[in-house]
């Protein structure tokens, strides 16, 4: 494994990162679902609070879903209480979606149960060690940002030389 991490160009230190999201996703998803809600909703939920007044048209571009499995998931939000549906005043036609207070508090529920993990998870680490991990985090955050509010242009460029080795 180790081997092909190299091949690739990233080390194993570097895909622990990756593992410890994948690890505290599944334990918020687990832990979700015991709520009602799965991954689907609540991706639909997000861009929702996201694209106040978005059309069912609009969610199913960004997620990529088809007609039918978006208009079954919106209903099934809407009835769970975690969507309002408005009529457009324009278009009578067109049908707006809105997060409910619901689904206000669903981000909040997410964001704690990460937290809650992510707090357990450095309770390993002693002060010294905490403050060194929060400052590289932070720096390493902080570019990460710029780069996606930038379109990624380091990283496709990374990419293209990648691909032609």
């Amino acid at each position: 494994m180790v081997h092909l991490l190299k091949e690739a160009g990233m080390s194993e230190e570097m895909r622990e990162i990756i593992k410890i999201a994948r690890e505290v996703s599944r334990f918020t998803i687990r832990t979700m679902k015991e709520e009602g809600i799965g991954t689907g909703e609540f991706d639909f939920i997000h861009v929702v609070r996201h694209n106040p007044g978005i059309t069912q048209k609009g969610i199913r571009e960004i997620l990529d879903l088809d007609k039918g499995a978006c208009a079954r998931r919106a209903a099934s939000l809407e009835a769970k209480g975690y969507l309002i549906r408005k009529q457009d005043e324009k278009d009578k036609r067109v049908w707006k979606l809105y997060a409910s207070a619901m689904a206000e508090h669903l981000k909040l529920s997410k964001v704690e149960i990460e937290n809650v993990y992510y707090d357990w998870l450095v309770e390993g680490l002693n002060e010294e060690e905490k403050q060194q991990f929060y400052v590289l985090l932070q720096k390493l955050y902080v570019r990460n940002k710029a780069e996606s509010k930038a379109g990624f242009p380091h990283i496709q460029d990374a990419l293209k030389n990648h691909e032609k080795r």
